[in-house]
């Protein structure tokens, strides 16, 4: 099983393990060293945002225990399983270490009463049911806020509490109803389906930054809060321009493809060879690209003189410029134009993407040995803190894996901020 998923993790020919810059992780420990040492998490999501959440805090050095079904657990656990190792679907693969697994029935009287325990001797709780579970459950907010009134109760939904609380929450859906589709594509297309669940991993940013935000204000007034947060409203925050567009203008936003719907040149342009993006974004820069592509006259032409007039004469100049990137490749161009600070980019595929960050000592890859010794590929935290980095201790648990001991704790009566 090992040997399978070490050559599932070498991807493309040609890429090392050297190239890929992988970390492995060196310690089994529930809580870390770093900025959030101290805090332990109760997790009660699935699928990608909650557990996205979850596993940032836990990357942080929170102590995260994920509560599952028995014997089903997390939905995203059986979702194409990575390099044939049951129960580590690539979804799940991607948002839970750094993570204990425990089997608890919530519709069980003893499995609410461990609940409450966890409850107890938790800083925050995260969960992604649909609103009026819990309370169905037996678990209503201000039950858990009277059993831990410094608990911070996050909870992630896909269309809010409101008219919208019947509606199931899943990327796909949101990324719709949200308007996302609508501005991605070309015009003479279909609606597109951005190529990763973004919404999903917005939503789960927004959800870590206001459990951020709710501990740092329990620190003066020693009480927790509730945070709320939906696919949908993470959608519409992340249309930034074209939401601004519309509520600006009153013009619904369209699908423009590679063009970018307020400043030009900021498009794909095919080359010789593999096609290039460039990205102007001032005067500057502008000179510069006609400098480089030999046409610097171009600049005095009154149609292109500012990026007003450019976006009206965008055709114009874009059949101009398509013209000189035709007479030779696209790493020619990259390397020609980054001389100059004008900012352009290859496409790269995913394998690319990984090593480019691995030449720029971006370290993009950590592996970690489940218990079982499969050993899974992941992409390591976007984030680093000079004191307090984030440490890879725990792999992707197996579903249950720490039933016993996480029960036993409680059923020693802890008190409440000791670890395990």
């Amino acid at each position: 099983m090992r040997e399978r998923c070490e050559q599932a993790a070498e991807g493309s020919a040609g890429r090392s393990a050297e190239g890929l810059n992988r970390r492995r992780g060196v310690e089994r420990r529930a809580g870390g060293t770093g900025a959030l040492a101290g805090v332990r998490v109760l997790d009660l999501t699935r699928i990608l945002a909650g557990p996205q959440c979850t596993m940032m805090l836990g990357d942080l050095g929170a102590d995260v225990i994920k509560v599952e079904l028995p014997d089903l657990g997390d939905d995203t656990r059986n979702w194409d399983t990575a390099a044939n190792v049951p129960g580590f679907g690539v979804y799940f693969v991607m948002s839970n270490r750094n993570k204990r697994s425990v089997e608890v029935d919530l519709k069980t009287p003893l499995g609410r009463e461990r609940i409450r325990q966890l409850v107890a001797h938790s800083d925050v709780m995260v969960e992604n049911f649909r609103p009026g579970v819990l309370d169905r459950l037996g678990l209503p907010d201000d039950e858990l806020t009277g059993i831990n009134p410094r608990l911070i109760r996050c909870s992630i939904t896909g269309f809010g509490v409101g008219a919208g609380a019947s509606l199931p929450g899943y990327d796909y859906l949101a990324q719709a109803a949200g308007g996302l589709m609508s501005v991605t594509g070309y015009p003479d297309g279909d609606p597109t389906r951005v190529g990763a669940p973004v919404s999903d991993v917005i939503t789960g940013m927004h959800a870590t930054i206001g459990v951020l935000a709710a501990l740092h204000r329990r620190t003066t007034t020693g009480r927790g809060q509730r945070i709320e947060v939906n696919l949908l409203s993470s959608t519409l925050a992340g249309l930034a321009n074209q939401a601004s567009n519309y509520l600006l203008t009153r013009e619904i936003p369209g699908r423009v493809g590679n063009l970018h719907p307020n400043i030009t040149p900021y498009e794909t342009f095919d080359t010789a060879g593999q096609p290039i993006v460039v990205a102007v974004a001032n005067e500057r820069q502008f000179s510069s690209l006609l400098e480089v592509l030999g046409c610097a006259e171009v600049g005095s032409n009154k149609a292109f003189a500012t990026n007003e007039a450019r976006l009206q004469h965008r055709e114009e100049l874009r059949e101009l410029l398509q013209e000189r990137f035709s007479t030779d490749s696209g790493e020619a161009w990259a390397a020609r134009l980054q001389e100059r600070g004008i900012p352009c980019s290859p496409i790269n595929d995913v394998a690319e993407a990984i090593d480019l960050a691995a030449n720029l000592d971006l370290h993009p890859v950590v592996e970690m040995e489940t218990s079982a010794g499969a050993t899974l590929p992941m992409i390591a935290s976007p984030l680093t803190l000079s004191d307090d980095p984030p440490t890879y201790r725990l792999p992707p648990p197996a579903l249950g894996e720490h039933t016993d001991e996480v029960l036993a704790w409680l059923d020693e009566n802890v008190p409440v901020g000791k670890d395990m």
